[in-house]
């Protein structure tokens, strides 16, 4: 039988604001357990929570960049929960009417487009950390967990989408440009390493053309984009494998183990009336004036969607490229630098370069665009040398090493005179090189005669050769084909 996986995810987004949500309590990362958590945290008797407005504007601003509906009045709810570290015994959230409301996010699978629509994104606080350390020991020595309420009203927006996914490829694709985006628009820091970016898959498999979902299991708390293929990989697999053999899929809440590759379950997953909501009755309802959304959105940054689409139309960029270089707000910024360096003629090869040799050298280093020793200048002027014909692309990659380390100052100039580097464009020199040539490979010569044309390409490699890589690639094609057919 041929199955389809169906994929949603659900997404932890924690805002870049100083305090939490409810309370004053710093946000800061790496601070001593429970030195980070005030009354409100802690929950004692009498203490009320008071909304960050930070947290309310964030909200709107990922509301507009996604083309939702951002709710002029939304509600807070008590989802009521038992586990130690959440000192309520509730987390508050929002359930019936969320601050966010539809929307849709648009990325890439390969060269193929996708759209993917959002139910709803709404704000919440995090709960704290339970700690199973080895050396944590109880009052007779015996090992113990311990609670840490830094996190504890941490404010986060879980960011829903509609279950369209269809592979897991798909699904980190949607995550990728969703991290990019909530980075982007500077609400949070995107740290996945430190929680600030964290993914629930609900996973469910059907046989093609099915149309009722299967029974969904939720991988939880999954923060890294290889990991949540993977956790997806295997559990479409474990679902598979488990109907095929005549089991059923239970509902339920998984962990996925990086360690054995695999996902175990946690829990029974809890429906909606399990968690009892109703509205918070310390909180009133959040009522966001048109004035106050307008306010939002005229301090927005220019959006990911409207940068594509003026590379599109400014540079005559691919589809397929304007997305690539715009996966973060510094590669666009480095990428248009370039071309204002370099002329907009040009616009093609300056996306060829950031998306070829700076990114996978960049990737190969671990390092972000902002630390590239490379400035757009530096690199426009290289293209240039490219243009001109002093270099070929070849040499250019050559020169860009040279560059990088900071050869010569880093000048694109300076590296081809030190090294000697320049293109030999002199047509006689080079048709001198491709007599030699001719005369050292008669074989070769009569093979093309025959009809084939991997004997010009050997030709070529021969000729380019001898002139060390410096002789210009289109003048060799033209001449030696004019000397093999003259």
């Amino acid at each position: 039988m041929a199955w389809e996986i169906v994929i949603g995810l659900e997404t932890h987004v924690q805002l870049s604001t100083a305090s939490k949500i409810f309370s004053g309590s710093s946000t800061r990362f790496g601070a001593a357990p429970n030195t980070q958590a005030n009354l409100v945290d802690l929950a004692l008797p009498g203490s009320l929570p008071v909304m960050n407005r930070g947290a309310v504007e964030r909200a709107i601003r990922f509301g507009l960049a996604v083309g939702a509906t951002v709710a002029p009045r939304s509600v807070f709810a008590r989802k009521n929960y038992f586990y130690p570290d959440l000192p309520k015994n509730y987390q508050i959230s929002q359930y019936e009417i969320p601050v966010v409301q539809g929307g849709s996010l648009s990325f890439f699978v390969g060269e193929e487009e996708r759209t993917i629509n959002l139910t709803r994104a709404h704000l919440e606080e995090d709960a704290g950390k339970s700690v199973h350390d080895g050396d944590l020991t109880g009052p007779h020595g015996e090992a113990a967990s311990g609670i840490d309420l830094n996190r504890a009203g941490t404010p986060l927006l879980e960011i829903v989408s509609e279950p369209e996914m269809r592979s897991a490829a798909e699904a980190v694709a949607y995550a990728r440009t969703l991290h990019s985006l909530v980075v982007w628009l500077g609400i949070c820091d995107g740290n996945m390493q430190e929680g600030s970016f964290r993914v629930d898959a609900n996973v469910s498999v059907r046989p093609v053309g099915q149309k009722e979902f299967g029974t969904r299991a939720e991988v939880k708390n999954v923060n890294s984009f290889r990991f949540l293929e993977r956790a997806i990989l295997f559990e479409a697999r474990r679902q598979i494998e488990l109907i095929e053999d005549g089991g059923t899929v239970v509902q339920e809440t998984r962990l996925y183990d990086a360690d054995r590759d695999e996902t175990r379950s946690m829990r029974s997953k809890e429906d909606a009336h399990d968690y009892r909501y109703f509205p918070d009755p310390d909180l009133p309802p959040l009522v966001i004036a048109p004035d106050w959304i307008d306010e939002v959105r005229q301090d927005m940054p220019e959006l990911p969607a409207a940068l594509r689409a003026r590379f599109q139309a400014d540079f005559g960029l691919p589809a397929y490229d304007a997305a690539q270089l715009t996966v973060s707000r510094g590669l666009a910024a480095y990428f248009e630098a370039t071309v204002q360096a370099v002329g907009a003629a040009q616009a093609k090869q300056a996306a060829n370069w950031v998306m070829g040799e700076l990114a996978a050298t960049l990737n190969r280093e671990e390092r972000d665009i902002a630390d590239s020793p490379v400035s757009p200048a530096a690199l426009a002027a290289l293209i240039t040398r490219i243009v001109d014909g002093t270099i070929s692309t070849k040499i250019a990659r050559e020169v860009f090493a040279a560059m990088w380390a900071g050869e010569n100052g880093g000048s694109a100039d300076a590296i081809i005179e030190a090294r000697g580097l320049r293109q030999i464009s002199d047509t006689g020199a080079i048709g001198a090189m491709i007599d030699e040539v001719l005369a050292a490979n008669p074989t070769a010569v009569e093979e093309y005669r025959a009809g084939k044309q991997k004997a010009f390409n050997s030709l070529v490699g021969q000729i380019m050769k001898a002139a060390r890589g410096k002789a210009n690639p289109q003048q060799v094609n033209d001449l030696l084909k004019a000397k093999l057919e003259g």
